[in-house]
C-alpha cells in the first residue's frame, strides 16, 4: 500500500517530492557499531550505505566479491545457514529472471536450520526458549527448543501415519497458539507443502483454498478467544470442507476445552475424518529424520488475495524462504542472541512464516499473541511489551494510528474547538518500553504524525522504524531500511540487501536517479521470489512480468528524492485520474491526516460527469472530535490546499469505523465497491464486516 511523505506535493497534483523535512532518526553511533549489518559491511570493507546496496546488487569491476551471485552466495555461509548437499551453482537464469532457478544442486530443509540443530546441541541452547503465547485470557506458555522439536517431529509422524507424502499439501486453518509453529515445521521436515489460512477468514475463503491446493489433512481448532469471546474455527472449517472437498483428515486443536464433554461448548464432528491433537499428535514417537530435499522443493503455497478472480497461490521453495528470512530479520531488523521478537500477524499472513522462520533460524525468541490489539484495554500490546520484555515491535501504521487515538488525547489547555477530554499519552505512561531496539511496519501507508507518534512515544525517539515494503510473492522485501540509517518520516529506506530494484517510467527507463516518480519493479529475481503461480504460469506471466520485457512489475508508484530515500505512493492502478490529472490515494488520505481532527482516512475515485473521476474520501476522527459541515469544508479545502483544487473531495463521508483485516489493513477496495455499487471481490479477510453496512447505510 502507499506511503504519504512528509512533503508538500506539487501544485498540480502529480505527487512529486519537492521538499523533504530533516531526518527524523539518527541513529548513535555506538548503536550503529553494534549493528549486525555494519559488522557484514566491516568484513568486506564496505564504507557506507549506497556501496553496501551497490556491491549486493551490481557486478563492479575490479570487484570480485560484489553482485547478486556474491552476496547470495556469501550471505548462506555468513548467516550459517546448512545445506545437506553444496549447490553446484548459485543461479541458473538461461530461461531469463522469470524462472530463475537458485543453489542448483543443493539439497536442505527448512526444519533442520529452525529447529533440528539447535535442540541437537547442548543443553544450554536446548532449553532456550523458542516461543512465548499469550493468549487473550492471560495464560501464558513458553516452549523451548526441545520441546518443540519433539513436537514437530510428532506431527511429522502423523503427516506420514496418515499419507502424507513428500509434495503433498497440507492445510492449516489454526489459531494463534504455539502448536502451530510445530505444525508448519512438522510440514516441512516431511516435504509437505504447507498452506496457511488466515483464522479470521470465513467459509468461501477457506474452502477456496482447500480446494485450489487440493489439501487432505486440515490442521485446525475448535477456536479462539477474541475480545473475551470464543470464536468458533471448527464449524467453518465444517462447511469449507463440504464445499471444498479433499480432506480426508482433520486434526482439531482443543483451545477452549471443547474435548471435555462437561464443556458447554459443543462443535460439529465427524467421525472416521476428525481427530483430537491430544489423540492424533501427541501419541507419536518423537523422533523422526527430517527428509533432505531440493532446494527449489516447495515449502509452503501462500495465498495472495486478488481484486477480483481466485486468489493466487504464490509457491515458496525451501532455499528461498530459508535464505531471504533470516537475511532480513538479522540485518533489517538486527536480531541479537538475547532478542525477543513480536510482530503482529496471523500465520495465514507472510509475516507469521516470515517472522517464525527469520528467527528461529538464529536460535531467538518470538513472541505471539492470540487476540485483539485493545482488548481489554487499549494499552495490550504496550503491558505486552513490558511484561515480557520485547525487543522488535512490528504493527501495520493503521494500527497505530488506533491505538494513538486512544493513547494521545488533548489537555484541557490545548482542548480545540468541539473537543473533550483530559489527559496524555494515558496508556503508555505506566508501562516500561525500554526493551524496545528494532521498530517495524508495513502493508499501509503512514502519515508523519502518526509516525512520530509511534518513534517517539513507543520507541522514546530512539528505536528506528523499519518500514518495509514487498510482499507475499517474495516472502520479503523489495525495500527496506537498514538499521544503521538516518530516517526521515514514513521512508522506506531504499532497496533491500541482495534485491535489485528500479523506478521506470512507462517505458521502462529508469527514472530513479531523476528523483522523479515511476514504477516499482525488479530487475531480477531473488531466491525467494515464487517459482510462477500454483495455478499455472499463464497467469504469473500476465501479472508481473507482462508490462515490461524481463521487468517484474510490482504495481507501485515509487521514488527517491534527492537524498537518497525511498518512497511509496500508491498502487499505480488506484490512481485518481481526475480531469486528465493523477493522484495516488495516499497522497489523499496524507492531506486529510494531516488535519489535527482526522484519525484515518480512505480516498476513492468515483464516476463523475465532469472531470471523469470525482475524489470522494471517509474520515475517522480523532476523540473529541464531532462531525459537521463546517469540518467537512475545512478537510475539502485542504486538501485542495496540498494537492491542487481539482483533487477536493466532492465528499467528505465520516464513519467510525473502516472494514480491516485482523492485522489492520484497511480493504480500500471494500470501500469503493460500496461506494460505486461494484463487486468488491474477496471479502472474506475482513474483520469486521458489519462496517459495510454502515458504509452502504452512506451512499
Amino acid at each position: 500500500m502507499p506511503e504519504h511523505t512528509d512533503t508538500d506535493a506539487n501544485a498540480d497534483g502529480d505527487g512529486d517530492l519537492e521538499t523533504v523535512d530533516e531526518d527524523a532518526h539518527e541513529p548513535d553511533p555506538e548503536f550503529v557499531e553494534s549493528a549486525n549489518v555494519y559488522d557484514f559491511m566491516e568484513t568486506y570493507g564496505i564504507d557506507d550505505y549506497e556501496d553496501l546496496i551497490e556491491r549486493t546488487t551490481t557486478d563492479l569491476e575490479g570487484i570480485e566479491e560484489s553482485g547478486l551471485e556474491w552476496f547470495w552466495d556469501e550471505v548462506v555461509d555468513y548467516l550459517g545457514i546448512e545445506f545437506d548437499e553444496d549447490y553446484d551453482e548459485i543461479r541458473d537464469d538461461s530461461d531469463g529472471p522469470q524462472f530463475t532457478d537458485w543453489y542448483v544442486g543443493g539439497e536442505l530443509n527448512v526444519a533442520h536450520n529452525v529447529v533440528d540443530r539447535h535442540a541437537a546441541v547442548d543443553e544450554e541452547r536446548r532449553n532456550n526458549v523458542a516461543t512465548i503465547w499469550e493468549g487473550e485470557d492471560g495464560e501464558v506458555r513458553e516452549v523451548t527448543y526441545h520441546e518443540l522439536h519433539r513436537r514437530v517431529n510428532q506431527v511429522a509422524n502423523a503427516l506420514e501415519e496418515r499419507g502424507v507424502e513428500t509434495g503433498d499439501t497440507v492445510g492449516l486453518y489454526m489459531p494463534m497458539v504455539p502448536e502451530v509453529v510445530a505444525i508448519l515445521y512438522g510440514c516441512l521436515k516431511v516435504g509437505a507443502i504447507a498452506v496457511p489460512i488466515f483464522s479470521g477468514f470465513g467459509v468461501d475463503a477457506v474452502a477456496t483454498r482447500l480446494e485450489d491446493a487440493e489439501c487432505s489433512v486440515l490442521f485446525t481448532g475448535d477456536g479462539f478467544y477474541r475480545r473475551g469471546d470464543p470464536v468458533f474455527l471448527k464449524s467453518t472449517a465444517d462447511k469449507a470442507i463440504e464445499q471444498a472437498g479433499h480432506v480426508e483428515h482433520a486434526i482439531v486443536f482443543d483451545r477452549l476445552g471443547s474435548s471435555n464433554t462437561r464443556n458447554e461448548h459443543e462443535i460439529p464432528w465427524t467421525d472416521g475424518r476428525d481427530e483430537w491433537w491430544e489423540m492424533a499428535v501427541e501419541t507419536q514417537d518423537d523422533a523422526y529424520e527430517t527428509k533432505s530435499l531440493p532446494s527449489s522443493h516447495e515449502s509452503m503455497l501462500l495465498y495472495s488475495s486478488g481484486t477480483t478472480g481466485k486468489p493466487k497461490g504464490i509457491v515458496q521453495t525451501h532455499a528461498g524462504v530459508q535464505v531471504q528470512c533470516a537475511k532480513e530479520v538479522y540485518f533489517g531488523m538486527d536480531l541479537k542472541p538475547a532478542d525477543r521478537f513480536f510482530w503482529v500477524s496471523d500465520i495465514g499472513w507472510m509475516m507469521g512464516p516470515w517472522t517464525l522462520i527469520g528467527t528461529h533460524t538464529f536460535g531467538g525468541t518470538v513472541f505471539m499473541y492470540e487476540g485483539a490489539p485493545n482488548y481489554p484495554d487499549p494499552d495490550r500490546f504496550w503491558a505486552m511489551i513490558d511484561r515480557h520484555s520485547l525487543t522488535q515491535f512490528g504493527i501495520s501504521p493503521t494500527a497505530v494510528r488506533a491505538l494513538r487515538k486512544h493513547g494521545e488525547r488533548q489537555t484541557a489547555s490545548d482542548e480545540p474547538s468541539g473537543s473533550v477530554g483530559v489527559g496524555e499519552d494515558e496508556w503508555l505512561e505506566d508501562h516500561d518500553l525500554s526493551s524496545l531496539r528494532i521498530l517495524g511496519s508495513t502493508g499501509e501507508p503512514w502519515d508523519p504524525e502518526s509516525w512520530r507518534w509511534f518513534y517517539e512515544n513507543v520507541g522514546n525517539g530512539e528505536c528506528p522504524i523499519i518500514n518495509i515494503s514487498g510482499g507475499t510473492e517474495i516472502c520479503g522485501c523489495f525495500l527496506m531500511p537498514m538499521p544503521i540509517q538516518s530516517l526521515k518520516p514514513c521512508t522506506l529506506g531504499g532497496p533491500g540487501l541482495g534485491m535489485d530494484i528500479d523506478i521506470v517510467d512507462e517505458e521502462g527507463n529508469s527514472v530513479k536517479d531523476d528523483n522523479e516518480r515511476g514504477y516499482l519493479v525488479a530487475r531480477s529475481s531473488c531466491p525467494s521470489m515464487t517459482k510462477s503461480l500454483w495455478a499455472g504460469d499463464e497467469r504469473y506471466l500476465e501479472e508481473y512480468w507482462s508490462t515490461w520485457e524481463d521487468l517484474w512489475d510490482h504495481g507501485d508508484w515509487a521514488q527517491r528524492d534527492e537524498d537518497g530515500f525511498w518512497f511509496l505512493h500508491g498502487r499505480a492502478d488506484d490512481a485518481l485520474n481526475v480531469a486528465g490529472r493523477k493522484v495516488g490515494p495516499a497522497e489523499v488520505e496524507g492531506a486529510l491526516i494531516d488535519h489535527e481532527a482526522v484519525n484515518q482516512a480512505a480516498a476513492i475515485g468515483a464516476p463523475d460527469e465532469t472531470t471523469g473521476t470525482a475524489v470522494v474520501a471517509y474520515v475517522v476522527l480523532e476523540d473529541g472530535y464531532e462531525a459537521s459541515d463546517d469540518l467537512r469544508e475545512e478537510l475539502r479545502a485542504q486538501v485542495g490546499a496540498e494537492l491542487g483544487k481539482p483533487f477536493r473531495p466532492r465528499e467528505v463521508l465520516f464513519v467510525d469505523e473502516f472494514p480491516k483485516t485482523q492485522s489492520g489493513k484497511i480493504v480500500r477496495r471494500a470501500i469503493e465497491a460500496t461506494y460505486t455499487g461494484d463487486d468488491p471481490g474477496d471479502l472474506s479477510s475482513i474483520e469486521n464486516p458489519e462496517t459495510i453496512e454502515e458504509l452502504d447505510r452512506l451512499r
